[in-house]
């Protein structure tokens, strides 16, 4: 979080207030995915939103994930370009958790004005994209949650009409799930599998 808190102390024109709402939202690029002999990738998107202000300036998150252990075997994700200035990886937690991410660009009204794709009002902008590798044959089910408290803030709204920022540490955070499958062939495999043992049992 130093990164961003750097970036909005050069401005010079930080504030904070608590009483507007910010939400982090999660969104996958398929709700189910389907496994095979070999590890498959698939990607989650995380989101920002405010329901005031001008542009995202910054801000830091985690991901918490129940079920994941043992079909994910690895993330890394890339930041978007607006909030790169500010970008600190902190690592892959493993079994579909991650450690956090921090974010954040400078804007310096007049003469550096915030990212057009960082701007509010035309739907959630998005920060962040994680290639999640599946393990091959996995199976289950793998819940998300955005987690926050790395450091002073969630989310920091910057507000072109007053050229102050607002903090936000308590913002609304969002959650998704995914069905993990063996491929539907590698499912009739397993049947055929099953019903060849049980007749060799009998």
């Amino acid at each position: 979080m130093k990164n961003a808190v750097t970036l909005l102390a050069i401005a010079g024109i930080a504030t904070v207030a608590g009483a507007q709402t910010a939400t982090l939202s999660i969104v996958l690029s398929t709700s189910t995915t389907f496994t095979t002999g070999a590890a498959v990738t698939m990607t989650l998107a995380v989101y920002g939103d405010a329901d005031f202000g001008t542009a995202l300036g910054g801000g830091g998150f985690g991901l918490v994930a129940t079920g994941g252990e043992g079909l994910i075997t690895g993330m890394t994700v890339s930041v978007a370009d607006w909030g790169a200035l500010g970008f600190e990886d902190q690592g892959d937690g493993g079994d579909g958790n991650y450690n956090g991410v921090v974010f954040g660009q400078l804007i310096f009204p007049p003469f550096i004005p915030a990212s057009d794709d960082s701007l509010l009002g035309n739907g959630p902008v998005l920060i962040a994209t994680f290639t999640v590798t599946l393990a091959a044959d996995a199976l289950g089910v793998i819940d998300w949650s955005t987690v926050g408290g790395l450091g002073d803030f969630d989310l920091e709204i910057f507000d072109d009409a007053t050229g102050l920022f607002t903090q936000i540490t308590d913002a609304q955070q969002g959650s998704a799930r995914v069905s993990v499958v063996p491929a539907p062939s590698a499912l009739a495999m397993l049947g055929l599998g099953g019903l060849a043992a049980s007749r060799r049992r009998r």
